[in-house]
């Protein structure tokens, strides 16, 4: 199925409370038909009560949500026939091989056995699994299962796909290879919902950004937006050689006018500026003194430190009252 909205996920208000605790507190999002919303935030936040709500796993206290047109609550049937969901942890069936998983998948949703094989067999070969398909699950990697887990959740062909947290556990090859399974799936048309805690990951993938903390959206737009909320912009200068490290640092601090961060395990001196402007200064005073470098470099802030700046902590921090996500299931 295919939703024709030009918005494919709509959500105004949503509450959630667990007893006195609030994992949610009006939250409003909006996704665009093809494209990816990175929801962003440390465990605790809401990222996975709003998935749940939206893939009608739970109804909201208030508020109201639609998707692909139809309402959560009211049209919960019809949600489910057009959304995938896959969670923080490989959910197939581990004592049964990865085509047998798809299968019975296939034959739960109404798919004929003939049917259910082929689709089992197109998405083993989409995610590059048809060499183990009859392998036991168990058997697989970590980056497999993701990949299997991911596949499961195609198998009815959803126009919309939430994915929480989905590279959680894995190393970076298996990430990497996770990523370009969401690319290939939004150049195919798909509309994706990705909650994560790696702020790479979303910087990676998603056309727009939401940062969830305590329950609420402190701040939404396009990752260079975001980035651009935090403050300045940084000149980062690396010499080829670590001796002129000190004398790199005394030029900077000269051309832009405050005291850089010498980072010396990294070889980098960073300055916050406000423009380019003092860019051109730190190249003649480098050239007129013959130090190379191999690195130099106008960059906006990291997400991370975004996330430090909207909300006084990281992404990877944990907060003292974090709301305990699967509460209440």
């Amino acid at each position: 199925m295919t939703t024709t909205n030009q918005v494919a996920i709509e959500a105004t208000g949503l509450v959630k409370r667990y007893g006195n605790t609030t994992a949610l507190a009006g939250v409003d999002l909006s996704v665009p038909t093809g494209t990816v919303l990175g929801v962003l935030g440390p465990n605790g936040a809401g990222k996975t009560t709003a998935v749940r709500i939206l893939g009608t796993l739970l109804r909201p206290d208030a508020g109201q949500a639609t998707v692909g047109g139809y309402d959560v609550v009211r049209d919960a049937g019809k949600v489910r026939e057009i959304i995938g969901l896959t969670g923080q942890y490989a959910s197939v069936d581990e004592d049964m091989s990865g085509r047998r998983n798809l299968i019975m998948i296939g034959r739960l949703l109404g798919y004929s056995r003939a049917q259910a094989r082929a689709k089992a067999d197109d998405l083993l070969e989409r995610f590059e699994l048809t060499d183990a398909g009859e392998r036991i699950a168990k058997t697989y990697s970590g980056g497999m299962r993701r990949r299997l887990d991911l596949a499961a959740s195609l198998v009815g062909d959803p126009s919309v796909l939430y994915l929480d947290e989905p590279t959680t556990g894995l190393d970076p090859h298996a990430r990497n290879g996770v990523w370009e399974t969401v690319r290939n799936l939004v150049l195919d048309g798909t509309t994706v919902l990705l909650t994560t805690q790696y702020l790479e990951e979303a910087d990676a993938l998603a056309d727009s950004i939401m940062v969830f903390d305590h329950g609420k959206v402190v701040a939404s737009g396009r990752p260079a937006e975001l980035k651009a909320q935090a403050g300045k912009q940084s000149l980062d200068v690396r010499p080829a050689e670590p001796a002129h490290l000190e004398r790199v640092a005394a030029i900077v601090a000269e051309s832009v006018g405050v005291r850089p961060h010498v980072d010396v395990v990294n070889t980098l001196v960073s300055a916050p500026v406000s423009d380019g402007t003092p860019m051109p200064v730190v190249v003649r005073r480098l050239d007129e003194e013959g130090i190379a470098v191999t690195e130099l470099a106008l960059r906006l802030p990291s997400l991370d430190e975004v996330f430090l700046a909207l909300t006084g902590h990281t992404a990877e921090s944990r907060p003292q009252d974090a709301v305990l996500e699967g509460a209440g299931r």
